[in-house]
Protein backbone atom coordinates (compact mmCIF):
# COMPACT_ATOMS: atom_id res chain seq x y z
CA UNK A 1 0.00 0.00 0.00
CA UNK A 2 1.24 4.10 -0.60
CA UNK A 3 -0.29 5.40 -3.11
CA UNK A 4 -3.85 7.37 -3.86
CA UNK A 5 -6.34 6.15 -6.26
CA UNK A 6 -9.21 8.00 -7.77
CA UNK A 7 -12.49 5.84 -8.87
CA UNK A 8 -14.65 7.89 -10.96
CA UNK A 9 -15.82 9.08 -14.21
CA UNK A 10 -13.53 9.55 -17.32
CA UNK A 11 -13.35 13.74 -16.90
CA UNK A 12 -12.90 13.67 -13.57
CA UNK A 13 -10.18 11.09 -13.37
CA UNK A 14 -8.69 13.32 -16.05
CA UNK A 15 -7.65 16.19 -13.81
CA UNK A 16 -6.58 13.48 -11.02
CA UNK A 17 -4.14 11.96 -13.56
CA UNK A 18 -2.72 15.32 -13.85
CA UNK A 19 -1.71 14.81 -10.27
CA UNK A 20 0.13 11.61 -10.64
CA UNK A 21 -2.63 10.16 -8.50
CA UNK A 22 -3.69 6.56 -10.13
CA UNK A 23 -7.50 6.43 -12.00
CA UNK A 24 -9.68 3.86 -12.44
CA UNK A 25 -12.66 4.12 -14.20
CA UNK A 26 -14.61 1.30 -14.08
CA UNK A 27 -18.05 0.62 -15.96
CA UNK A 28 -20.96 0.57 -13.34
CA UNK A 29 -21.15 -3.16 -12.81
CA UNK A 30 -17.65 -3.49 -12.32
CA UNK A 31 -17.17 -0.59 -9.51
CA UNK A 32 -17.09 -2.77 -6.28
CA UNK A 33 -14.63 -5.07 -7.96
CA UNK A 34 -12.22 -2.01 -8.58
CA UNK A 35 -13.04 -0.17 -5.11
CA UNK A 36 -11.82 -4.22 -3.43
CA UNK A 37 -8.77 -3.50 -5.99
CA UNK A 38 -7.89 -0.51 -4.69
CA UNK A 39 -8.42 -0.92 -1.22
CA UNK A 40 -6.08 -3.77 -1.47
CA UNK A 41 -3.07 -1.59 -3.14
CA UNK A 42 -3.63 2.32 -2.15
CA UNK A 43 -3.36 4.02 1.27
CA UNK A 44 -6.23 6.71 -0.01
CA UNK A 45 -9.10 6.18 -1.88
CA UNK A 46 -11.09 8.80 -3.75
CA UNK A 47 -14.69 7.92 -5.41
CA UNK A 48 -16.79 10.25 -6.69
CA UNK A 49 -20.40 9.80 -5.08
CA UNK A 50 -21.84 8.61 -8.47
CA UNK A 51 -19.55 5.77 -8.57
CA UNK A 52 -20.21 4.78 -4.42
CA UNK A 53 -23.95 4.53 -5.83
CA UNK A 54 -22.82 1.22 -7.54
CA UNK A 55 -20.75 -0.38 -4.31
CA UNK A 56 -22.12 -2.65 -2.21
CA UNK A 57 -23.43 -0.95 1.21
CA UNK A 58 -21.59 -3.17 3.74
CA UNK A 59 -18.82 -2.83 1.70
CA UNK A 60 -18.98 0.86 1.50
CA UNK A 61 -19.42 0.89 5.06
CA UNK A 62 -17.00 -1.48 6.32
CA UNK A 63 -14.44 0.60 4.20
CA UNK A 64 -15.84 3.79 5.84
CA UNK A 65 -14.99 2.35 9.17
CA UNK A 66 -11.97 0.38 8.35
CA UNK A 67 -8.46 2.09 9.44
CA UNK A 68 -6.84 2.12 6.47
CA UNK A 69 -7.09 2.69 3.82
CA UNK A 70 -8.29 6.51 3.73
CA UNK A 71 -11.61 6.53 2.03
CA UNK A 72 -12.96 9.75 0.78
CA UNK A 73 -16.32 10.43 -1.55
CA UNK A 74 -16.39 13.43 -3.20
CA UNK A 75 -18.47 14.74 -6.19
CA UNK A 76 -17.49 14.46 -9.29
CA UNK A 77 -16.39 17.43 -11.63
CA UNK A 78 -19.62 17.95 -12.92
CA UNK A 79 -21.96 17.72 -9.23
CA UNK A 80 -23.74 14.78 -10.54
CA UNK A 81 -24.36 13.51 -7.02
CA UNK A 82 -23.28 14.86 -4.15
CA UNK A 83 -21.74 13.25 -1.43
CA UNK A 84 -24.26 12.36 2.04
CA UNK A 85 -23.36 15.89 4.35
CA UNK A 86 -22.30 13.74 7.01
CA UNK A 87 -22.41 17.38 9.38
CA UNK A 88 -26.13 17.67 8.67
CA UNK A 89 -26.54 13.80 9.50
CA UNK A 90 -25.12 13.54 12.62
CA UNK A 91 -26.88 16.91 13.67
CA UNK A 92 -30.14 14.78 12.91
CA UNK A 93 -29.03 11.58 15.28
CA UNK A 94 -28.49 13.94 17.31
CA UNK A 95 -31.46 15.20 17.32
CA UNK A 96 -30.44 19.24 17.08
CA UNK A 97 -31.72 19.77 13.26
CA UNK A 98 -34.85 17.54 11.60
Amino acid sequence: MGQAIFIGDELSAAGFRLTGIATLVPKPETVGEAFAEARSRGSLIIVTAEMAQHIPAPQLEAAMLAETPTIAVIPDVLFNALPTDLTRRLRSVLGIET
